[in-house]
């Protein structure tokens, strides 16, 4: 498919203004480009967080959760399987502790099987967890909750309370739960709906040390200090694709600042290390690409307490034994997702990918835990909303889980509940947000399903959002492509909704060859504008490419610094190629 190359629109009078303020042209032009209107929206210091009494119920629950503390009450947290349910159950049980040590609270986790149990609090996961040695009298759910009218009321049933801390979107109906901190439940003015799970449990934790203050329980002098957990807020958050808004670039940005200086969990720290990583370079790319995928791939293949136990552990040498076999399964995960994408290609060869505006494909074959990767992987090859089933069982009868991945423009859960609404009994269940979603279907109803969803699909989307595009931050001045900037770029936080820059630029292909037979290497020369030789030159890099490129090649690229041999080098790593010139 041929991608529509699209400059970012940016307001020249901001990026003047920041400019002014001192910050480096190319990144005042980039903030500009994403936004940022104002230097002071560049301030990322804890302080300038949203106050938690933004946060609807927030300081409500928070008190909940002081009396309960004081009332001796045990506490059990239900986290999800994936890495920022993993992530806030680690806030929640290492913040809570601290919290509570004056009570010596009882305070445990439970995180249900996604394979038998399913997502969120079932009333399976209520009648398994009350049936502990030590029945809990609250559950706090992490990551989930939102869309558990039916396990909550379980819940009260068996005489226990339930705290729901979510930030999934709502369905029509709550959950009558003692109390729900969500910023996206109904009448939620919280300014940031972007917060992540394990924001959301922060922002608690946040509330219930000041509720604590105010009890004089802490000074401001002895309380614990729950900026250390910031290192798993920042991983959870950037793991889960949430929007980097700037009260979520305040608290990812400062969590890599505390794991650049040595300040991070144990668990956090081996994870780097047996990925081969130096936590001294951390960045928002290793948390979502490197730390995260090693965590999920415990919740995808076997069970997120190994995750969760890595998060938790005091001691390195027991960080890093869990660490390895995360990486090992992580290993194990990509050689099942390849085989499953390999499938999934062939069974598309005969497929005009081009007159569908989706993807829906099943096989029997496939693992559960791995069809949300692989959707994500068929959706950035053929930029399609898509949607990958496997057989899963659901009260002991067989059924399809599906997991889908969405495209700019396409609502993936608001087009799933327009399904439900038009087929009422076509959905068993579904949940998540613009971009994921997942999803159970019965076993003989997917080829209706898979009509019903492209319908609503071809109702929604427009040509333009089916056309791949690739909006980019312009030309870059050469002068400007050195080492300096390389560093400078890295040490930005850039993610979802604050996209890492891509410039374009004319090059002369000096050289070009390839390395493993699948990347490829080149020298390009800088054309200026009026397509004269620039003096400077520059190496680069194309990865998973083995297509030489024309001569000369309008390219899009980002700028990082290699470091090799002690040696500081500007390096482009190339994205796409722009019609030949």
């Amino acid at each position: 498919m041929s991608i529509q190359f699209k400059e970012r629109n940016y307001s020249e009078k901001s990026a003047a203004w920041l400019e002014q303020s001192g910050t480096h042209p190319v990144l005042a032009k980039l903030f500009a480009a994403r936004g940022v209107e104002k230097p002071e929206e560049l301030l990322l210091e804890l302080k300038n967080l949203i106050p938690p009494a933004q946060l609807k119920n927030c300081e409500s629950a928070a008190k909940y959760l002081a009396d309960a503390i004081e009332a001796g009450k045990k506490l059990l947290i239900v986290a999800d399987y994936d890495c920022d349910g993993a992530t806030a159950c680690a806030v929640g049980l290492k913040g809570l502790r601290a919290l509570g040590a004056p009570w010596n609270i009882k305070i445990d986790y439970f995180v249900p099987n996604r394979f038998t149990l399913g997502y969120g609090l079932t009333p399976e996961v209520v009648d398994l967890v009350a049936s502990l040695p030590e029945k809990p009298d609250i559950l706090i759910t992490v990551d989930n909750g939102i869309a558990s009218v039916a396990g909550v009321e379980r819940a009260q049933q068996l005489g226990i309370e339930v705290l729901v801390t979510d930030h999934h979107l709502p369905a029509d109906e709550l959950p009558r739960a003692a109390w729900i901190v969500n910023p996206n439940q109904p009448d939620c003015t919280f300014p940031s709906k972007a917060l992540a799970g394990v924001g959301v449990m922060f922002y608690v934790l946040i509330a219930l040390r000041a509720e604590f203050r105010a009890r004089g329980t802490f000074t401001a002098e002895t309380q614990p200090r729950l900026e250390n957990l910031l290192d798993l807020v920042a991983l959870g958050t950037v793991a889960d694709v949430a929007s980097l808004d700037r009260n979520n670039r305040i608290l990812v940005s400062n969590g890599i600042k505390r794991i650049k200086s040595g300040q991070m969990q144990a668990g956090i720290r081996a994870l780097y290390i047996a990925a081969g990583k130096d936590p001294n370079r951390a960045s928002s790319f290793d948390l979502g690409f490197t730390l995260g995928p090693r965590l999920n791939a415990a919740g995808r293949l076997a069970d997120m307490s190994l995750g969760i136990q890595c998060l938790l552990s005091e001691s390195f040498e027991d960080a890093l034994r869990l660490a390895h076999e995360l990486d090992r399964m992580n290993r194990e995960r990509r050689t099942i997702e390849a085989g499953m994408q390999e499938t999934a290609l062939a069974s598309l060869v005969d497929i005009q990918v081009g007159e569908q505006a989706t993807l829906c494909m099943v096989n029997e074959s496939w693992h559960q835990g791995v069809i949300g990767i692989v959707a994500s992987r068929l959706k950035e090859k053929f930029h399609r909303p898509t949607l990958i089933f496997a057989p899963g069982e659901e009260s002991g009868q067989p059924v399809l889980k599906g997991s889908g991945r969405s495209i700019q423009g396409f609502h993936l859960r608001d087009a799933l509940d327009l399904v439900s609404k038009k087929h009422p009994d076509l959905i068993l269940k579904f949940g998540g947000h613009a971009m994921a979603a997942g999803l159970t279907i019965e076993e003989d109803s997917f080829e209706e399903f898979k009509a019903c969803f492209e319908e609503v699909a071809q109702s929604l989307m427009t040509p333009e959002v089916l056309q791949r595009q690739l909006a980019h931050d312009g030309r870059l001045d050469p002068e400007f492509i050195d080492p300096e900037l390389g560093t400078i770029l890295a040490n930005e936080v850039w993610g979802q909704g604050f996209p890492a820059p891509v410039f374009v630029g004319e090059f002369e292909v000096l050289t070009q060859t390839l390395i493993q037979e699948k990347h490829l290497r080149v020298q390009l020369k800088a054309l200026n504008s009026n397509g004269s030789s620039h003096p400077k030159s520059f190496n680069g890099i194309w990865f998973s490419r083995n297509a030489t490129l024309p001569n000369p090649a309008r390219l899009a690229y980002r700028v990082v610094t290699d470091h090799y041999q002690g040696v500081a080098r500007a390096q482009l790593h190339i994205e796409a190629l722009d019609d030949p010139l």
